[in-house]
């Protein structure tokens, strides 16, 4: 059997120019249902390597469970029309055009959860999404994830477990590529043969240097700016 040739792509701030989480905070904190500077202060301990995920996503996944549905879907679509898609470059979507173009077979895998990241795989043509999952009980939101978080070294695991669903094993990956941003993600980018550093934060830059890694730029232009062409550079 031929072997799979997957090609694997962080979300925040490598194909979206901006944080889905963050801005998503800033929707509800318009509505006065999230404190949107807790928020800013857990990215900074991202940023920083010190992030709390279980404190975090225990703050973040709340008002999935407070808040009636129908609103949350509202919110959602609002989101992801104005304060998303403007963010998304269009090099970022030529980028996983390129990879579905080449037969290879493409998911997202983001720490943001995917009740709130389905729809951007959706609009990127991403067919499938690994994500920090959202439990959920009777149908509703519990607040609470379910397994472990697609963060750092969760990752490795949610994408093994993704494969072993699908009867497979990382040994069936003949070829694999992973971009991402963030030095959080050094553990699946050092586990693939094609790591590439996409807008990459100064901890990831350096070491990719030393590690003789692509560099990558994504940008999209600002939001409320007439519409061009992204750059893109290796």
């Amino acid at each position: 059997m031929q072997g799979l040739r997957l090609a694997l792509f962080d979300l925040d701030r490598t194909l979206l120019d901006g944080d889905s989480d963050l801005l998503w905070s800033e929707v509800l904190g318009a509505r006065g249902v999230l404190d949107v500077e807790r928020v800013r202060a857990f990215h900074r301990e991202y940023h920083a390597g010190t992030l709390d995920i279980d404190a975090f996503l225990a703050f973040q996944l709340a008002p999935l469970a407070r808040e009636d549905r129908g609103r949350l879907d509202a919110w959602r679509t609002e989101w992801l029309q104005h304060r998303v898609l403007p963010r998304i470059p269009s090099a970022a979507r030529q980028l996983v055009a390129d990879h579905a173009a080449r037969g290879h077979e493409v998911a997202l895998i983001t720490a943001t959860n995917a009740w709130l990241t389905a729809p951007i795989a959706a609009e990127l043509a991403i067919p499938h999404l690994i994500a920090t999952e959202p439990e959920r009980s009777a149908g509703r939101f519990t607040g609470r994830v379910q397994g472990v978080p697609c963060f750092r070294a969760g990752k490795i695991t949610r994408l093994v477990q993704w494969l072993a669903d699908r009867g497979l094993a990382w040994s069936d990956v003949v070829e694999s590529w992973f971009y991402s941003d963030s030095h959080n993600d050094l553990p699946l980018l050092e586990h693939v043969r094609h790591p590439v550093a996409v807008n990459a934060d100064p901890l990831l830059a350096a070491h990719a240097r030393r590690r003789g890694w692509r560099l990558l730029e994504l940008r999209a232009q600002p939001v409320g700016a007439a519409r061009g062409t992204s750059q893109a550079s290796a």
